[in-house]
């Protein structure tokens, strides 16, 4: 259609003319959840099936990640029950990724009054310009964009809006869904140990109750992505400033917290570790041993399980350390760990320096008897280690079973004049008192 002049223009010909413009007009109706394009072109012809259902419609065009078009993990399609009404008109940008291309989609939803039915019609935009004003607003953004998610809350209404999802757009995202209804679907994305947590931080009156006008508060949960993985997040609540003191609106935020949290996890793991090894032979220090030990007698309480303590002491050590000096002593403790702590490794049993050439280990699920065999057979393994410039040495070792009515003191004792025992026999040799 060639038109020329301004006044030539009806609403006819401008019809014909954005019918040929278009990309894609798809009519929508929401009573019978059913679809059909009626105009299609471009990677969208191949992108969106002729007809179908709706959900399904709003499904790829809402809930994929925007930077790979993967869909959410189906656990969020929950949601769509809450997309897809529309009182008024109502745009937006989306991108869009087909066959590994990313394409950039300006959206507008026309609603025909009082149907149910609507008239989506897509374009595709230039993708260099849209992805360089999509970039600009990233930098302008990039502190917003470690929140994964965010909303309005209106309690006294039980409603929700400006709700925007990071991961799939930086454009608010168009729903009807009650606070009440949110709060009880997105409790399944949070991680089985933390739900109690959350439903109670979230539960309106506990809002109500704890946030006076513009007092804002956090909490740390682990709660799947939309990738379906689980990530460490912050919930946020701000409560708005009014001077209404019945006015109970909030900002609701998720922010990405997963690297700094998990960084943070290591890092503690690192000087727990630290600070329960003893620092010359690399077992366990006193500390830690001792905690073992008491976690031993507490789970044999609450079970029932068998388990097992033995102290051994390396025999005339302070003969090394007169002959061979420190050095030689410190580098045969060194070895005598490694050889015992490796021997207890195998069996599942934890080895620590008592103190000196004392070693306390703690055998769980050993019964005595057990216990006896392996210490006679680790007497064997540390006569036939060949210790540097020492050549080699013996040790001995007392061990007794832990029992209900145990605590560290009762437990030690029994071992340790075991141990005494085992030296008064000759030593390089194992006692045993139940």
């Amino acid at each position: 259609m060639d038109i020329n002049n301004i006044d030539d223009y009806t609403p006819e010909s401008v019809t014909k003319i954005m019918s040929e413009m278009v990309d894609q007009v798809i009519i929508v109706d929401s009573n019978t959840n059913r679809y059909r394009r009626i105009i299609s072109r471009g990677f969208m012809d191949e992108f969106l099936p002729p007809n179908g259902y709706y959900d399904k419609l709003l499904e790829t065009l809402y809930f994929h990640m925007k930077d790979s078009g993967d869909t959410v993990v189906d656990g969020y399609k929950v949601f769509l029950s809450s997309y897809g009404t529309y009182d008024d008109k109502y745009t937006r940008r989306c991108k869009m990724v087909h066959n590994d291309e990313p394409h950039i989609v300006q959206m507008t939803i026309y609603p025909v009054k009082g149907t149910g039915m609507y008239i989506f019609v897509l374009n595709e935009l230039d993708y260099e310009d849209s992805r360089s004003d999509m970039l600009a607003s990233t930098k302008v953004n990039t502190i917003q964009n470690t929140y994964l998610f965010s909303m309005y809350i209106d309690l006294i209404k039980n409603t929700t809006s400006s709700i925007n999802v990071s991961e799939v757009s930086d454009e608010t995202m168009h729903s009807h869904i009650l606070y009440t209804d949110w709060r009880l679907m997105i409790v399944n994305m949070i991680w089985p140990q933390d739900k109690e947590k959350f439903l109670r931080r979230t539960d309106p009156e506990y809002l109500k109750e704890h946030f006076a006008p513009g007092q804002y508060s956090s909490f740390d949960v682990k709660m799947q992505n939309l990738e379906g993985v689980y990530i460490w997040v912050k919930l946020i609540f701000s409560r708005s400033q009014t001077l209404n003191a019945d006015d109970y609106r909030f900002v609701f935020m998720v922010q990405d917290i997963n690297e700094s949290m998990t960084n943070m996890n290591t890092y503690l793991k690192e000087f727990e570790e630290k600070a329960s090894i003893d620092a010359l032979t690399g077992v366990f220090n006193h500390g830690r041993i001792e905690t073992e030990i008491t976690n031993a007698i507490e789970n044999v309480k609450k079970t029932g399980e068998t388990s097992s303590i033995m102290i051994l002491d390396i025999d005339f050590f302070k003969e090394v350390n007169d002959n061979f000096g420190h050095s030689v002593g410190d580098k045969t403790l060194k070895v005598f760990s490694k050889v015992v702590g490796d021997y207890f490794k195998e069996r599942g049993s934890v080895l620590g320096r008592w103190g000196g050439e004392e070693f306390v280990a703690v055998c769980y699920n050993s019964s005595i008897d057990k216990t006896r065999e392996l210490s006679e057979s680790l007497l064997d393994r540390i006569r036939s280690q060949h210790f540097e410039k020492v050549g080699n040495i013996t040790a001995s070792i007392g061990t007794t079973a832990l029992k209900m009515g145990d605590d560290l003191t009762s437990a030690f004792e029994r071992m340790d004049k075991a141990l005494y025992q085992a030296k008064s026999d000759g030593r390089n040799c194992v006692r045993v008192i139940d």
